[in-house]
Parts: structure tokens; sequence; C-alpha cells
């Protein structure tokens, strides 16, 4: 008897480091083209079906990459802010909270480029930015979002000065003081007519140098002519 023959062998499935850089250049087009579309048209204006088919792929693969257009408009922020958080981590342990901070965030809007130039272009992210300060349902995120970034900061703080952070108030004080300048900085840099990131960062110099002065100085007596 004459042994069946096997069936021809079907497409061979691409290595798995190709399907991988296919995933992420999807999902990258699905992020450039919503944040093009926000800025262009509208946050609430844009739809799914328009980012997709900007695209030219299926509502199914765009919910494979996001859960909805809050997810997406937020992408490249996570990851600004976790390159802020890994600079912070990386900073000398010699140096004071405050100080630590500062030089992190600035060190991280000089190298911003770098850290999410594979994902889109530093402009367009800043575009992006501005839009979130702009837009009020995505500022209300926003600031829910700040929130739990200033918690994670705060822990950070605490477990570099060898603090309990539940017995201890100085980290959350130090880190709420540290926020409160970067959601200034961030409404006024996005109200002005320069949206750089050397606009930001200048603001962002600027505003924290004075923290220290401004908390320690007599307002009243230094206003007072006589």
């Amino acid at each position: 008897m004459t042994e069946p023959r096997p069936a021809p062998a079907g497409p061979a499935a691409p290595p798995a480091g190709l399907r991988e850089r296919k995933k992420r250049r999807t999902r990258d087009a699905l992020l450039r083209s919503a944040l093009l579309l926000f800025i262009s048209q509208g946050y609430e204006r844009t739809t799914v079906d328009e980012i997709t088919d900007a695209v030219e792929v299926s509502q199914r693969t765009f919910f494979r990459y996001f859960a909805n257009k809050e997810e997406v408009a937020f992408a490249v922020q996570d990851l600004v802010e976790s390159h802020f958080v890994s600079a912070l981590r990386a900073r000398p342990a010699s140096e004071s909270p405050f100080e630590a901070m500062r030089s992190a965030v600035l060190d991280a809007w000089d190298t911003v480029d770098q850290a999410i130039s594979d994902v889109v272009p530093v402009d367009l992210y800043m575009r992006g930015y501005q839009l979130i300060e702009s837009t009020p349902a995505l500022l209300a995120v926003h600031l829910r979002r700040s929130t739990e970034l200033e918690e994670e900061i705060s822990r950070l703080i605490a477990a570099r000065e060898g603090l309990d952070i539940d017995s201890d108030p100085r980290p959350r004080v130090a880190v709420a003081a540290f926020c409160g300048v970067m959601r200034v900085t961030g409404r006024l840099w996005g109200q002005g007519e320069d949206t750089s990131v050397a606009a930001i960062r200048r603001l962002t110099e600027t505003y924290l140098d004075q923290i220290g002065p401004a908390l320690a100085a007599d307002w009243r007596k230094a206003s007072d002519p006589d």
C-alpha cells in the first residue's frame, strides 16, 4: 500500500523578533496617527475609526494595543514620565531630595528626544502635551495621573533617604512642592507661543530655583517700600 503523502507545509511563521518589530511598528503608527488627528481636529472629535483608517488597520487591531483613546493620548506621556523616574533613580545618593529631583527633571528634558524619538518625533510629543494642557477632559485625567506619579516619586525619595513614608511627612511634602512647580510650568508653557523643549526647560528651571527663596522670604516685608 502506498503511504499517504504528507500535506505541503504552509508558509513559515516569521521569526519572533520580526513579529515583535512588526507589532511595534503598527502600535507606533497608530500612536502617531492618533496624535496628529487629535492635534489637527481635536481629541473629542477624533474617532477610533479615523485613527485606524489613517493606518489602514481594523478597529480590532487598535484595541489590541490600546484600551481606548485616552490611553493612546497618554502613551508618550507615560514614556516621558518613566524617563524622569529613571533619571531620578540614577541621581547620586549625596544629593539632597530636592536637588536630585531638580537635576533629574532638567536632565530628562535634555534627553527627552533620545527617550521617545523611536516612537514619535519630539515636536509631535510637545504638541500633544500642549493638547493635554488645553483639553479639559484630558487635563482632568492628567491631574489624576499626576497624583499617582507624585506618590511614586514620594516613595522613591523616602527609599533614597531611608525614611518610613507613613511616619515621616517630609518626602511627600518635598515632592508636593516639586510637582506643584511642574503643574504650574506645564500650564504656563502650554499657554505660551513657544512650545519647544527648550522653553519648558527654561521655565521649569526658573520656577524650581524660586521655591526655596519664595518659601523662606517674608513677602510682605520685602514688598513694603518703607
